[in-house]
């Protein structure tokens, strides 16, 4: 039975300070709550986050890394320098990424391979656009993503990775993917995972909902055969994210 894991993206949101504050608040709560529950705040905010779940069973997760280990890159964090600031997890490939900055899928799957090596945990962002979705060519751009993402990464290393399916259209549009919808392309995924590896390995891997992910959703998308949890964008910003990893 895979173990649930529910990962918050804070994004570009609270100062230093108000994300400390509202991490103790929650971890508070959802200490000890069953599932893996991730905090994934923006890189300012990583030391104190990681100080106020500190004892706790919260893990401290990064919005975003590069695949190089130091050098001329003005602007960007190493997986290094998250990993030593408190780190255990980081999102790859999240849409906005995708979209307001150009990254490829290329670029994910360096980032990818440098996060396993470095002992990180990736949370691979993959998902189609609502024109895609209209054209359906959903499963089979989110397959491609998926395989692109994974080149090069072992049996081993695969099994212990998270997979975001995230509707480009869905997130923070307050449009949520149905249940059937998402399980359908969560299944396709974890499809994708056992041609490349085998069985083992597709039903170790876990794989995520994301996209407008709410208290009232959650139970519904949760309780899928082939979606282990969610990645919660705005309403990880409140006390209402409580209750969503509480879903059940």
């Amino acid at each position: 039975m895979r173990k649930k894991i529910i990962a918050g993206n804070w994004k570009m949101n609270k100062t230093p300070s108000e994300a400390a504050a509202f991490a103790g608040l929650l971890a508070e709560k959802l200490d000890k709550s069953g599932c893996d529950v991730v905090f994934c705040v923006p890189a300012v905010s990583i030391i104190p986050v990681a100080e106020a779940v500190k004892g706790t069973d919260i893990a401290v997760g990064a919005q975003n890394m590069y695949w190089q280990d130091s050098g001329a890159y003005t602007g960007e964090l190493s997986a290094e320098m998250i990993r030593d600031a408190g780190t255990g997890y980081v999102i790859i490939g999240h849409s906005e990424r995708r979209e307001y900055f150009g990254e490829t899928d290329s670029e994910v799957n360096k980032k990818v391979l440098k996060a396993i090596e470095k002992k990180l945990v990736p949370i691979i962002c993959v998902g189609e656009s609502l024109e895609d979705r209209w054209e359906l060519k959903t499963v089979g751009l989110v397959r491609k993503q998926v395989g692109v993402a994974l080149k090069g990464v072992s049996a081993n290393d695969a099994k212990n990775l998270v997979i975001a399916y995230e509707p480009v259209w869905a997130i923070g549009t307050g449009m949520t993917a149905t249940s059937a919808q998402a399980e359908e392309v969560c299944k396709a995924i974890r499809g994708m995972v056992c041609e490349l590896y085998g069985n083992e390995v597709a039903q170790a891997i876990r794989i995520q909902y994301g996209g407008s992910v709410n208290e009232k959703n959650a139970s519904e998308l949760f309780s899928m055969p082939d979606i282990d949890g969610g990645l919660v964008g705005g309403a990880s910003l409140k006390e209402d994210f409580i209750k969503i990893v509480k879903y059940d």
